[in-house]
């Protein structure tokens, strides 16, 4: 099975409903996205997937989220914007932006970091 990865960063705002600490209030991270795909198959190429057209999906959703108080917006006006959920979240987007995944590849995972040391992941 063949992997490949690609990071993209954003910033964004948001407040944890529910928590008691200081993350319930509104605050902000620069966080950082890895959507690892995977399949079991190269191209003509010797790739999997172009790596272009990878960080093409994954700029797509950040391009909704950048600069933004993620509680405003859907679907995080009513699911809590934690790490788990944007990782959920970009699983999603990711997915439906991808329809034919060339060479028969998924995405393997979506790993969100709030901080250099704190993350979390979502895979299927």
């Amino acid at each position: 099975m063949f992997q490949v990865s690609v990071e993209e960063g954003f910033s964004a705002g948001h407040a944890l409903r529910g928590y008691k600490g200081k993350c319930e209030n509104p605050h902000g991270h620069n966080y950082k996205v890895r959507v690892t795909l995977e399949g079991p198959q190269l191209d003509a190429a010797g790739l999997l997937c172009d790596f272009v057209n990878l960080k093409q999906i994954i700029q797509g959703v950040i391009y909704a989220l950048d600069h933004k108080f993620l509680n405003d917006l859907a679907p995080f006006d009513v699911l809590n914007p934690s790490a788990e959920n944007i990782a959920k979240y970009f699983y999603d987007q990711a997915s439906q932006r991808m329809r034919e995944a060339p060479n028969g590849a998924r995405i393997a995972s979506i790993t969100v970091w709030e901080t250099d040391v704190t993350s979390a992941t979502y895979a299927p």
